[in-house]
């Protein structure tokens, strides 16, 4: 059985986390599946937009923490090759899901946890179900973040708001999610995988590069100068207005209808 499933519906590449049994839970088959999956979506040019779901109840319950006590009986340097290998891999998965220039969205219903979480807010939107449920959780079994999360939080919730959900490892859920900023929609379960494919849909039938370049802009605002932003704004203006799609989005609001963007 694939850990991943994948499948291009309406210009959105919907990557589907399949492995209930064990709640999606992250071990090298699980990370491998869906590195994969994300590079192939980010490449593939029936892709406008990326949605990551999951089969089952469950969104992802962190680690696989079976996988991580067997490696503890090998010898320690083969354990730790292991752990950094694995690392490795889901580090690039977080990197994939900020860098990729088309929009990433995650519908998260059940259990959000450890690098479930991580991955969560390393997307660009994210729909929630009203009874999912959140925690960090590393620090629970003696553990630091990864997936970046010790970069996404402090961004999104606030310094002191990170600190309390990554040292305390405490579980929150939808409503608070949402109050902190870490989710943007909240829905019923039976619901979720529908709203947020839709929303998916209209972000596939936007204007490709206006939405890479915001997405862009928006991920390296922390990191640079004012002056420096409005520069990049300004390159990203004069590029987007040269492309057919703006040409096309005139059209659309002087002739009052929806702009159809160029499919290349």
């Amino acid at each position: 059985m694939n850990a991943v499933l994948y499948e291009i519906r309406q210009n959105v590449a919907i990557l589907k986390l399949n492995q209930p049994e064990s709640l999606n839970a992250v071990n090298p088959e699980m990370t491998d599946a869906l590195l994969e999956a994300t590079v192939r979506a980010a490449n593939d040019p029936a892709a406008r937009a990326v949605l990551v779901c999951a089969q089952g109840k469950h969104f992802m319950a962190g680690g696989d923490l079976k996988w991580f006590q067997e490696q503890l009986a090998l010898p320690p340097a083969t354990c730790g090759k292991n752990y950094e290998i694995l690392l490795e891999k889901v580090q690039k998965l977080a990197l994939e899901f900020q860098q990729m220039e088309k929009p990433v969205i995650v519908a998260a219903r059940g259990a959000v946890a450890g690098f479930g979480l991580s991955l969560m807010v390393a997307a660009d939107l994210v729909f929630a179900a009203e009874d999912a449920y959140f925690t960090l959780a590393y620090s629970n079994i003696a553990l630091s973040p990864d997936g970046g999360s010790s970069w996404t939080l402090p961004r999104l919730a606030g310094l002191k708001k990170a600190m309390e959900i990554a040292l305390l490892g405490e579980r929150f859920d939808a409503a608070q999610a949402r109050e902190m900023g870490l989710v943007n929609r909240l829905c019923p379960a039976g619901q979720l995988d529908e709203e947020a494919e839709k929303l998916a849909r209209r972000l596939a039938l936007g204007p490709a590069k206006a939405l890479a370049k915001t997405k862009a802009l928006i991920n390296r605002s922390f990191d640079v100068s004012f002056k420096e932003q409005l520069l990049a704004e300004q390159r990203s203006f004069v590029d987007c207005a040269a492309h057919p799609d703006f040409a096309e989005g005139l059209a659309g609001f002087f002739e009052k209808r929806k702009p159809v963007y160029n499919r290349a």
